[in-house]
């Protein structure tokens, strides 16, 4: 029952912010699939942070024997997600250091605890479905949402490789409507002759995983660095739901004990 509230709640909050937002810098973001109530989604989410981002990302804010809250066993943690350290008690740090990570990528990758407090959750999803294939760039690949991004696409071999497609509009008013019908990732901008252009992605080779479940996959490791940057979110959540089918349920009788009381005069 709890369950289903809270499906219910998260399926409002998520209607009422719109099909997709636009950030700082102009681009119509894909809204992220953030079920922070759902534990399989948050283990999955997990086991992609710790096999895929944290050799060189870090969540020096996070525990190991914080999973426990997700389910998890300690032994459970220890077999399956605790690489770089053999304390349950240990936070989880890169495992590339500082110092190789400044001499290979010119700055050490960002900590990730709190990144989606940060960017938000819409902007993590958007960014880790926007890389596309520029043979311009260093790297080879290029972000539609943070430009120039040093840090290649390291998951390119599950998603495959996204070509950049642009179209062509009169003026603002039509790009801008160009970008909401994409229904999705877009970006609208000023060309010259007073015309824009709007960016979007293309599947150009496919990856292991089909687009589908590409963004499945993303959306449980954009969940999970949700939830590690305010665990305790989630308790706050579940009060606010049993205090919220308390005052249903006190409504409901207090209504009846008025309509008691005033049974003879109505």
């Amino acid at each position: 029952m709890m369950n289903v509230v809270a499906s219910l709640l998260a399926a409002a909050l998520i209607a009422a912010t719109g099909c997709a937002s636009a950030n700082e810098s102009g681009v119509r973001l894909d809204p992220a699939p953030v079920r922070r109530l759902d534990v399989d989604s948050l283990q999955r989410g997990a086991r992609n942070f710790v096999n895929y981002c944290l050799n060189c990302h870090g969540a020096q804010y996070m525990r190991y024997n914080r999973l426990t809250d997700l389910g998890l066993t300690e032994d459970q943690i220890r077999d399956n997600l605790m690489f770089p350290t053999d304390k349950i008690g240990s936070t989880m740090t890169a495992a590339m250091s500082k110092a190789d990570a400044a001499a290979w990528f010119g700055t050490p990758p960002p900590d990730l605890s709190v990144e989606a407090r940060v960017r938000g959750a819409d902007w993590l999803y958007s960014y880790l479905v926007g890389f596309y294939r520029d043979e311009k760039s260093v790297t080879g690949w290029n972000n539609l949402v943070f430009p120039n991004v040093v840090m290649p696409h390291v998951l390119w071999h599950l998603s495959g490789a996204q070509k950049l497609v642009k179209t062509e509009y009169e003026d603002q008013e039509k790009a801008e409507a160009g970008a909401i019908a994409a229904r999705g990732l877009a970006l609208a901008e000023p060309v010259a002759d007073g015309k824009w252009t709007v960016k979007t992605l293309a599947q150009d080779t496919p990856g292991e995983m089909s687009a589908i479940e590409y963004k499945a996959f993303v959306a449980d490791l954009v969940n999970f660095l949700d939830y590690i940057a305010e665990p305790v979110r989630n308790d706050r959540i579940m009060i606010g739901i049993v205090v919220m089918i308390y005052l249903g349920l006190l409504f409901a009788l207090v209504y009846a004990l008025k309509r008691s009381y005033w049974k003879d005069i109505h």
